[in-house]
């Protein structure tokens, strides 16, 4: 049995950041991987080797907010290991069935700019819009950054600014009492509050619904700050696609020292007096971890399927009937659609520049259609009447994704994993076959072929990828790569329970990374870099972390006021 201070289970881009933390803290690491090749949902693959040779693609995450929000790239230095951010601008292009278009720049006075060409109420509007929710990411950001149940940590994360931004959103109690409703609306609400145009309105709706809930989502508003973040903090790709994140922190792991196996499937995490330590992978093959183990694979997963029901009732007989049945999983999930093209599209009759296609471009005809988009696929239908998706060409941004002259098309489609009255059939009992896959992802290239007509002719090749084939290659449950819902209900101190909240399980010594636990989905390396800190934690002396905890209020103090 070989052994290791920490055995981590999974090594997508949260789990590396946390392998990262704890080898530079002296502890040695082994992650654990199912495929081939670790990453996660933050990879670079060629799909398609050999019917569109040299075209790199990303199939699942490709466009980076949150991780600007945070100090990992900074304090892990990850330029050295070989990251490179290339930021967006324009951020967000989309063309509206009247002739409109709504082009964002990641500045807002171009942007504001762009929209009063056709409204300049709006315009003014949009301004404040983006200035509110400016102030409410401000405001949030130490929260993402710290343990959810840690109030030193998150408080020792304000400086004066994010102060600034917190205090502006309170004042008198009437003001505090609206700002709170605004949170507890929704976006659709409040896009109709503030603007008049629907071409303005429906890409908006359209990016806060990235949260993966329809805009009218009863507290869920949060989701409207998905377009203030590509203005500030701004939006990015890593040079040569997202995996290179991961290729970064994989040299940065190996560097210090930590063991990365891939192709290694956990089936048991053992325990022994009601205390982790060690994993059995499927070729019964054992290892010892003598500090703890960390999951970076979902609750659900983890103690129903990776753990004996009895160990997991010995330590709270409640566990397991919560985690089957209080955890919400809506049935939206992503159809992927890859394709190698052997030119740009070509958005005839929008002033169409091929820099329009450096950001998101997004195809949103009105908010009505993006509700559609959502609700249709929790009730197992398939929005096909009028598909609404998100897409990107990566490779305007960056070259080096596809040959010279030619481009990939990146695009996410949303769809119900069960499809209704087809229980038992198809791919994993969902309903989806090869057939229907393919017959869905031609209905989103018609779609998408109305603006650009052009890209159909244009495909060389592509690859169509249904949610339970998604479930396999990630293994995450019902292929919601954020492992359960972006709802209010399970987000901070409820993410995924609130008994599992802080990174810790009732299992001695077994500790929970990943998209399921706070602050959720996304590439940021948060989670990965929480988890770690309360690790590192639990396994500081007294003295050590009251001299901590005095360091970081006296920081706070001293951005604060000057001192």
């Amino acid at each position: 049995m070989q052994e290791y201070d920490i055995v981590i289970i999974g090594a997508g881009h949260n789990a590396l950041v946390c392998a990262a933390y704890l080898l530079k803290a002296g502890y040695t690491v082994l992650l654990l991987e199912k495929r081939p090749l670790p990453g996660g949902g933050a990879t670079t693959e060629e799909l398609m080797p050999d019917a569109a040779p040299g075209f790199k693609f990303n199939p699942c995450a490709i466009d980076h907010l949150f991780i600007h929000l945070g100090p990992v790239v900074e304090e892990l230095n990850l330029a050295k290991y070989g990251l490179k951010y290339l930021f967006c601008d324009p951020v967000v292009f989309c063309p509206h069935p009247d002739g409109k278009y709504f082009l964002a720049h990641r500045s807002l006075e171009k942007t504001c700019a762009e929209i009063a060409r056709y409204s300049s109420r709006d315009a003014q509007k949009y301004a404040e819009f983006i200035n509110f929710w400016k102030r409410v990411v401000g405001a949030l950001t130490p929260v993402f950054n710290a343990p959810p149940k840690s109030v030193i940590d998150i408080a020792g994360n304000y400086d004066r600014a994010k102060l600034q931004d917190l205090l502006s959103l309170m004042g008198p109690p009437d003001r505090l009492l609206d700002f709170f409703r605004t949170l507890f609306t929704s976006s659709m609400d409040m896009l109709e509050e503030y603007f008049d145009e629907e071409f303005l309105k429906a890409p908006l709706a359209r990016l806060a619904a990235e949260l993966s809930t329809p805009p009218s989502q009863k507290t869920n508003a949060i989701g409207a700050m998905m377009m203030s973040m590509r203005h500030e903090p701004g939006m990015a790709r890593p040079q040569g696609g997202t995996g290179a994140l991961t290729q970064a922190l994989v040299n940065l792991v190996k560097d210090l020292g930590g063991t990365i196996a891939t192709e290694q499937t956990v089936q048991r995490v053992l325990l022994d007096d009601r205390r982790a330590v060690g994993v059995r992978v499927a070729n019964g093959q054992e290892y010892r971890a003598k500090q703890g183990v960390i999951s970076s694979i979902d609750a659900k997963r983890l103690f129903l399927q990776l753990m004996d029901a009895g160990d997991v009732d010995a330590a709270d007989r409640q566990l397991r009937d919560r985690l089957s049945r209080r955890i919400c999983m809506h049935n939206e999930a992503i159809m992927k659609i890859d394709c190698a093209l052997s030119e740009l599209p070509r958005f005839q009759g929008y002033n169409h520049r091929d820099e329009y296609l450096i950001g998101s471009v997004l195809i949103a005809d009105s908010v009505a259609q993006v509700e559609l988009a959502h609700t249709d696929p929790n009730i197992g239908r398939i929005p096909l009447e009028d598909p609404s998706m998100y897409l990107v060409v990566p490779s305007v941004l960056d070259p080096s994704l596809a040959p010279e002259g030619k481009h990939t098309l990146w695009i996410e489609y949303f769809v119900p994993y069960q499809i209704a009255k087809a229980q038992g059939t198809g791919m994993k009992g969902t309903g989806w076959t090869e057939d229907l896959k393919n017959k869905v992802a031609d209905r989103v290239l018609d779609k998408l072929a109305e603006y650009a007509p052009n890209v159909k002719d244009s495909i060389i090749a592509r690859h169509v990828e249904s949610p339970p084939e998604l479930e396999e290659r990630l293994g995450v449950l019902k292929g919601n790569y954020y492992h359960l819902d972006m709802t209010f209900d399970q987000m901070v101190f409820f993410r995924p329970l609130p008994e599992l909240a802080n990174y810790k399980t009732p299992i001695e010594r077994l500790y929970l990374t990943g998209a399921g636990t706070h602050p959720g989905g996304s590439i940021s390396g948060m989670p990965g870099r929480n988890c770690a800190r309360v690790f590192l934690g639990d396994r500081n002396s007294i003295g050590q972390a009251i001299a901590d905890v005095s360091n970081s209020i006296f920081s706070t103090a001293k951005s604060t006021f000057g001192m």
